[in-house]
């Protein structure tokens, strides 16, 4: 989130369009990277994350700056992801079983896996880590992305999601057990002896639309495929599970979404 003055939130709140509109273009990276890695779906990352910014413009005469501007957005986004009923409506409800036989399912044997250099290994790995993700329950999500991905300060987390710091913590820990028992049983780039491999996943995931012939534009500055599996291989087994989760690159928005939610929250004329 690129640094925010008190006067310029001061000026917003007191109807300046223009530090208004600057607001907005400051927060909006971070809202779209926490809804994206909520709900694994740039589309309806998209969608939420304009929802989002028209509470944070609607709501921001609430905001008392008795926390950090930054933290009160995160509340507000996190309030949305978890409570929005088009959200809640749409989570998958999977499970880290369901998605383990998912995996395994039509992996390719060595000779029908794909070339260790395919340009598309590396969308397949950012689906699957982020869509892992998934399978934790949208409580212990949030709690994992802020603490474990984002690696915001817990005590904030904590406010953020409007709970003690003991339950954040309590969250925290088991998503991260869950996870990486998970990353260790089944990927490939968290030790030789799992069950799937990028390779031999490949194949069906194209076949079945899982991952297309166009790498997504939101994973243009991610690590390389080669690059991830070096540092996996040089990681601490305890520590691969948050290193795969991170190793998404800054997810960088798409859209422009100052003008646009400016646009709807005062229509012109």
């Amino acid at each position: 989130m690129d640094p925010i003055q008190t006067a310029d939130i001061a000026a917003a709140k007191q109807g300046d369009a223009k530090a208004l509109e600057a607001l907005v273009r400051a927060v909006q990276g971070n809202v779209y990277r926490l809804a994206f890695r909520m709900l694994a779906n740039p589309a309806a990352a998209q969608d939420a994350t304009q929802e989002i910014l028209i509470r944070i413009v609607t709501k921001l005469s609430t905001f008392r700056e008795d926390s950090r501007f930054e933290t009160w957005v995160y509340r507000v986004a996190t309030n949305y992801l978890l409570t929005a009923r088009k959200i809640t409506a749409n989570d998958p409800g999977l499970s880290f079983q369901m998605f383990g036989e998912d995996l395994l399912g039509g992996l390719a044997d060595e000779a029908q896996a794909a070339p260790e250099d395919h340009v598309m290994l590396n969308e397949l790995r950012l689906r699957c880590t982020m869509a892992m993700l998934l399978c934790l329950d949208q409580k212990r999500r949030a709690a994992y992305v802020l603490g474990e991905i984002i690696e915001f300060d817990h005590a904030e987390a904590a406010e953020a999601l409007d709970i003690s710091p003991a339950n954040f913590r309590k969250r925290l820990s088991r998503a991260r057990v869950l996870v990486q028992e998970f990353t260790a049983q089944y990927c490939g780039l968290a030790g030789a002896g799992a069950r799937c491999s990028c390779r031999k996943r490949l194949p069906a995931a194209m076949e079945m639309g899982r991952v297309s012939t166009a790498p997504s534009p939101e994973f243009a500055q991610a690590p390389s495929f080669a690059e991830v599996k070096k540092q996996a291989y040089q990681t601490q087994a305890d520590l691969i599970a948050a290193k795969l989760q991170r190793a998404t690159g800054p997810l960088t928005p798409q859209s422009d979404y100052a003008a646009e939610v400016l646009n709807i929250v005062n229509p012109p004329g």
